[in-house]
């Protein structure tokens, strides 16, 4: 019997930018860092904690994990603290240390680990956890209660609640402007347009997530946002005010874009991204929680796989 090692891999077409993990996973790190500058800028010491213990964390549980199933270390390429970095922007500044480090448990260790480690996770680490702790415990990660004693230098109501509650009446108590430059509650590394804008645009420029997922997703927002607002444009709100607020902008450049859980053919990245806008709209319009991107992305994140499978036709004939 042949004891020829055969290498398995995953269908083609396959799409590499020429860099590695860790280049990989410190430049994602270095492009969410003005968000969490600004997020810890008005939300304050806490914040910086809620990241810091969700970065160590992460990387203690990667760690424990490689000890436990005698695996080489794989802390130093950097991946456990960029899901960690990201996992602790999407949360309140005042989220409890227990709620953090479990939090990063299911980021890395069932979201991640169990699946086979780096590349073989079909869900977006840091969402599934997110995902799952906002299922078991949505009062402690209702942002508006959670900063009730903060103080802070803006209006301490989520905006997304507000339209929620008061339909198309509420836009007028908020500045989209405002919105843009971070002045609103939400999750530590969520709030600011211009940062994460900026930090999309370095990872675009540097191939490190792909423009077609990004442009769709944020256009499948627009286009549906504005069919609500057509049809009632009494209960439900313009295209900017979605754009700006909530998990939007993160989802879209550091949530959606995971290599693992994303399709890597245009036709299915397109398709992909318009999904994931879609589900974020009827979430946040007909569903029961406030933000709908998120599982928005999970959503995506499962027919990932299925999308990919379309392909160009091929070329030539048949001999």
């Amino acid at each position: 019997m042949s004891n020829q090692k055969k290498l398995l891999v995953s269908h083609a077409p396959f799409w590499h930018n020429g860099s590695g993990v860790p280049e990989r996973s410190y430049n994602i790190m270095i492009a969410a860092l003005p968000a969490a500058l600004v997020g810890i800028f008005y939300f304050g010491i806490p914040a910086l904690g809620v990241i810091s213990l969700s970065i160590s964390s992460a990387v203690g549980w990667e760690l424990l994990m490689n000890r436990v199933t005698h695996r080489p270390l794989t802390i130093g390429d950097g991946h456990a603290a960029m899901i960690g970095m990201l996992f602790g922007m999407l949360l309140p500044a005042t989220a409890p240390w227990w709620l953090v480090i479990t939090g990063t448990f299911l980021a890395i260790v069932i979201g991640k680990e169990i699946f086979g480690g780096i590349g073989s996770s079909p869900f977006n680490p840091a969402s599934l956890s997110y995902a799952i702790l906002l299922v078991s415990w949505q009062t402690r990660l209702d942002i508006e209660t959670a900063l009730a004693d903060v103080d802070l230098p803006f209006a301490g109501i989520l905006p997304l609640t507000a339209i929620k509650n008061f339909g198309s009446a509420a836009v007028v108590d908020f500045n989209l402007l405002d919105l843009f430059l971070g002045r609103q509650v939400g999750g530590i590394g969520t709030t600011c347009g211009l940062a994460l804008v900026i930090g999309a645009i370095y990872l675009m420029l540097r191939g490190f997530i792909r423009w077609e997922i990004v442009c769709s997703f944020l256009a499948g927002i627009v286009v549906f946002t504005t069919i609500f607002k057509i049809l009632d444009p009494v209960n439900y709100v313009g295209p900017a005010f979605h754009l700006l607020s909530g998990y939007t902008l993160f989802g879209a450049f550091f949530l959606a874009t995971e290599d693992s859980s994303s399709p890597v053919n245009f036709i299915p990245m397109m398709l992909y991204g318009a999904l994931g806008g879609l589900m974020t709209v009827l979430i946040r319009n007909l569903g029961a929680y406030v933000d709908g991107v998120i599982f928005a992305v999970l959503i995506a994140n499962i027919c990932s796989p299925l999308v990919d499978k379309i392909r160009p036709t091929p070329l030539g004939k048949a001999v």
